[in-house]
């Protein structure tokens, strides 16, 4: 990466780091925004009784569907980054995918069969175009400021859980509560405003993410840096990367139970009727936690309008209309929910619990990750698959005395600590294994082994869902504290296995840090 191209991204920094990352940021968000608020709702609908507008399928067959599109969306990464490195650039294939996903949420939103499967196809095809090349392009951009990668990736992170937190929490309510059809569009419209977005603000990147051809001269030398590197460093480093993505099916593999087996426990087994002083406590508890993450994103937004306004201003416009038809969206609801004579909690809004410790608690890793006390990435990943596997154990306890035919339902403590400690699991493993793979693989491959890295949390993904399906079958023959504590048990496994394994590991990343 030419270094004066490095220096013109990193021209008006904002909150410490490039205006131009957080318009990947933004971008980045409504693209979870729509990601995650229809993931909300698919399990639901498609397990709703026909009265209640879904379509009565078993939580096996859900799980499996909702399974097998999770996995997808991440095995196709491989060949949107495959693409994206040797025929359309990253930002073409950002902008490609960013334009299938919104069909595809719009097909969604129709509800019949036929449009669902096209909707699930085109939403597959667009991440697979999408996903890798946002993250390339930050590797890209950081490859002169290594240093600050883990703090960027944390930061970025913090973007995709601030629309995953509005999309589950938006999508999510007015699914259940006004019609599932309006909850797949609205997720559709969101991903159609981060697209447009994207496109009038690309310039900001300068050459980075062009299509190959501009960009032929560098990757030239890219080639002939990696001819003079070591053969034996190559492949170790490789190596490195596989194993990392390994230790990632079973991170993904339990953590991406909220969309399935922990919606169910929500839904069934979790108090989330009100009454008196709990009620008016969670309309305001509820108030706050839809609001204040909201301004934390509105002042950001506002920091980076400060830098790029006058430059982009139609991306930054249409930017503004998103945010003011969010505002209103939220305020809407808040008045809605203050003024209801009922009270009770969406089974959906248990996963905005994820997004929102995301948002406090991103910023505090990433000032962990770029101090004196930073762990070494084998480290990261042993202590989040470890937070991961105490999570569950908060479930497992919770659920002890519930049978399928049981009419107890629970304290919503149990689901709230699992989210917690699932989540700082999350900030140990996600972000930081995005930002290894850019330090450890050559340049030429970074979107290749993206793709490969996100092949690996399909697995994960798919595995989830299989193992999900089976929470009836093993609650009837076992318990539903069995159930959760098998994710106890691997997860923390996984964890100390990882943990053992770091010296080994560091020795193959040849003091990549």
């Amino acid at each position: 990466m030419n270094q004066n191209t490095t220096d013109q991204f990193f021209k008006n920094p904002v909150l410490g780091h490039p205006a131009g990352l957080f318009v990947l940021f933004f971008t980045e968000m409504w693209e979870r925004f729509s990601y995650y608020g229809m993931r909300a709702l698919l399990v639901l609908f498609l397990t709703s009784t026909i009265a209640k507008g879904g379509w009565a399928w078993s939580v096996e067959d859900a799980l499996a569907l909702y399974g097998t599109y999770t996995m997808s969306v991440y095995f196709t990464p491989v060949v949107g980054g495959f693409l994206a490195d040797r025929y359309l650039g990253y930002r073409w294939a950002v902008i490609f995918g960013a334009l299938a996903m919104t069909i595809g949420h719009a097909s969604m939103a129709i509800e019949t069969p036929l449009f669902l499967y096209i909707g699930i196809g085109c939403l597959i095809v667009g991440n697979g175009l999408f996903k890798p090349n946002m993250t390339s392009i930050i590797s890209n951009a950081y490859s002169s400021h290594p240093e600050k990668k883990d703090g960027a990736y944390s930061l970025y992170y913090m973007g995709v859980n601030a629309g995953a937190f509005l999309g589950i929490m938006l999508c999510g309510y007015i699914g259940e509560k006004i019609s599932w059809s309006w909850g797949f569009g609205l997720a559709g419209i969101f991903m159609f405003f981060g697209m447009l977005q994207f496109y009038f603000t690309q310039n900001i990147f300068g050459t980075i993410g062009l299509k190959p051809t501009v960009a032929s001269k560098q990757a030239s030398k890219d080639k002939e840096a990696l001819e003079n590197t070591p053969a034996n460093i190559i492949r170790d480093r490789i190596i490195a990367v596989l194993i990392f993505s390994f230790f990632t099916v079973f991170f993904w593999a339990a953590f991406e139970q909220a969309g399935g087996s922990m919606t169910i426990f929500a839904e069934k087994f979790t108090q989330r009727e009100l009454f008196g002083n709990s009620a008016s406590i969670f309309k305001i508890v509820d108030a706050l936690l839809t609001i204040v993450p909201l301004l934390v994103i509105t002042y950001v937004l506002f920091k980076l309008f400060s830098q790029t306004f006058k430059e982009y201003p139609k991306g930054n416009s249409i930017l503004s209309i998103s945010f003011v038809i969010i505002w209103g969206i939220v305020l809407w609801k808040v008045g809605r929910e203050y003024y209801s004579l009922e009270t009770e909690v969406p089974s959906t809004w248990f996963g905005i619990l994820n997004s929102l410790f995301i948002v406090v608690f991103a910023p505090v890793f990433s000032k962990w990750w770029e101090s004196k006390y930073n762990l070494s990435g084998p480290m990261k990943f042993g202590l989040g698959l470890t937070l991961l596997g105490l999570g569950f154990g908060f479930l497992a306890y919770g659920s002890m005395g519930i049978n399928p035919d049981s009419v107890v339902r629970v304290s919503m403590f149990w689901l709230i600590a699992a989210y917690l400690f699932h989540t700082l699991g999350e900030l140990c493993i996600s972000p930081v294994g995005l930002s290894y793979v850019s330090k450890l693989v050559p340049a030429t491959w970074i979107g290749i082994m993206f793709g490969v890295y996100y092949l690996f949390i399909g697995m994960g993904n798919k595995l989830a869902g299989s193992m999900g399906g089976m929470i009836e079958t093993i609650t009837s023959q076992y318990s539903l504290t069995t159930f959760f504590l098998i994710f106890t048990v691997v997860s923390i496994g996984a964890g100390l296995l990882m943990i053992i394994l770091s010296p080994f590991m560091k020795k193959l990343m040849h003091g990549v840090k």
